[in-house]
């Protein structure tokens, strides 16, 4: 099994469709790279990749915004495609198991980093700020 996990930002809102009877959230993550060539002066590369989440639980949906920082984690599949000039082309979609939503407070249940996990039904804010509290807490330093 391959799995990609990706940081970055959404190119615009998220699509969501029903295909074959079940519900797929489609979106595209952008993530830029910063670095400084051999000159010195600064550069960026930014790698965009497609992304499909099949799930049941479409609450995610309205947090997926142009702009919203995410982690997300799946497997990879290649598409294959015929161009408008009929030449062939192949995209990396990446099929999503798990999405974390970073920045701007819209999260869900905690997990192990502070970050928050994902899985489609969004809890109030209130209940994660008291568990990333008690999170605190268990420090060890």
């Amino acid at each position: 099994m391959i799995k990609l996990q990706v940081i970055g930002n959404l190119g615009k809102d998220c699509v969501t469709n029903a295909v074959n009877g079940k519900n797929v959230i489609n979106f595209s993550v952008a993530h830029t790279e910063r670095y400084k060539d051999a000159q010195g002066n600064p550069q960026e590369r930014t790698t965009w990749v497609d992304c499909s989440y099949w799930t049941e639980r479409l609450g995610i949906a309205p947090y997926l915004k142009k702009g919203q920082m995410v982690y997300v984690e799946g497997t990879p599949e290649v598409k294959t495609f015929s161009r408008n000039d009929g030449s062939a082309g192949a995209s990396l979609v990446l099929r999503i198991q798990s999405v974390q939503l970073l920045g701007g407070g819209q999260r869900t249940e905690g997990d192990s980093q502070g970050g928050t996990q994902v899985r489609g039904q969004l809890e109030p804010q209130k209940a994660e700020v008291a568990s990333v509290q008690a999170q605190e807490d268990d420090l060890p330093f």
